[in-house]
């Protein structure tokens, strides 16, 4: 089974570390590096103390902070593979361990464009089994080139991993998008600040439970100066309920050990609550006893998502028809962001007007 309160893990199960790391303020390139260097000591101390450990999480921004200098984001943006990627991987093998790293950003393939928010997981021979890049920034304020797509790789012991960053975790569909192609353990790092902390500590619990799948957060925690972060770092059964978690210190660290066996068994097996089985078997109960098939309805009953698969830009009407359809808000400016233009504003008021009075 899954559990929680050792320091040992078995050949079914994938001993796991989230470790809460104090978000840094970071200006250049040497202070990343001094940084990074940081947490590679970290790999192989916890290493140390948790010698079951087969994985460590790191948060989103724990490498290089966030640059809210616009220059300073592109001065130290790093490419993948890199000297960055080197010194997490040779920690990793010298320790025996898998890791997650933050990086924030990773060059994009143009260099006159925003970079991109990435992770890596590193094996514990030191290689890179896997790059993502976050497919929702944090808009309005993350500036972030968006990515296009999950991953789901081989992770230590056999498990299925995926990973997403942060924001990406308040929309159910990238958690189904993993778990739908296969992931056992979906790693969320984040660099998540208060207000928003009841909310973030209840929608990673969700989501497992909804998607059946082990969940690994590991969030920031301090102040930059700009952003108070809640920590909570926290590693969640399959099940939604909450192995360990930790509270708001810095340097915090929850370790469980997630049972390989456990979750493929529950996948297979479990019927009433087997969400990802009985989503694409739909009424298979009421569908077998009419005699049409043991397989219930396989297709997809909801027309937002059939619109925005066939005809983007009308999923995107169909958006803004129910929110705006400008990026800036008139009443908030932001940053970096247009406001919208008079004839913009007047059109939205207009339909305000007419829902209020419907």
């Amino acid at each position: 089974m899954s559990r929680h309160g050792d320091i040992s893990s078995s050949a079914d199960t994938v001993g796991v570390c989230v470790f809460q790391y104090p978000m840094p303020r970071l200006h250049t390139t040497e202070e990343v590096f001094e940084n990074a260097k940081k947490i590679c000591d970290i790999v192989k101390g916890v290493k140390t103390g948790l010698p079951g450990m087969d994985m460590i999480v790191f948060p989103e921004y724990s490498t290089m902070g966030i640059m809210y200098d616009r220059q300073e984001m592109f001065d130290t943006a790093c490419q993948i593979p890199g000297d960055l990627t080197d010194m997490f991987g040779a920690a990793c093998k010298e320790a025996g361990v898998w890791g997650v790293f933050s990086l924030t950003g990773e060059q994009h393939e143009d260099p006159k464009k925003n970079p991109y928010n990435t992770l890596v997981l590193i094996n514990d021979q030191g290689e890179i089994v896997q790059k993502y890049r976050k497919i929702l920034p944090w808009t309005p304020v993350e500036g972030w080139s968006p990515g296009s797509t999950t991953f789901v790789s081989e992770g230590p012991k056999g498990m299925k991993v995926s990973m997403i960053i942060c924001d990406d975790g308040n929309y159910p569909e990238i958690w189904r998008d993993c778990a739908m192609k296969g992931a056992e353990l979906i790693i969320r790092p984040q660099g998540y600040m208060y207000p928003a902390k009841d909310q973030q500590v209840q929608v990673s619990k969700t989501m497992a439970w909804c998607n059946q799948v082990y969940v690994a957060v590991a969030n920031a925690s301090g102040f930059d100066g700009v952003y108070t972060y809640f920590g909570h770092s926290a590693i969640i059964g399959a099940d939604g309920r909450t192995l360990g978690e930790c509270g708001t210190e810095d340097n915090g660290i929850q370790y469980a050990q997630l049972s390989i066996s456990q979750i493929r068994d529950a996948r297979a097996n479990d019927q009433s609550q087997n969400q990802l089985f009985k989503l694409t078997h739909r009424g298979y109960t009421g569908v077998y006893a009419n005699g049409d098939g043991d397989k219930g309805v396989a297709e997809c009953p909801f027309d937002f998502y059939k619109t925005w698969v066939t005809n983007p830009k009308l999923a995107q009407e169909m958006s803004e028809t129910v929110t705006r359809r400008t990026i800036g808000v008139a009443c908030c400016p932001v940053a970096g962001i247009p406001p919208p233009n008079t004839e913009e504003e007047d059109e939205l008021l207009e339909l305000t007007n007419e829902l209020n009075l419907e």
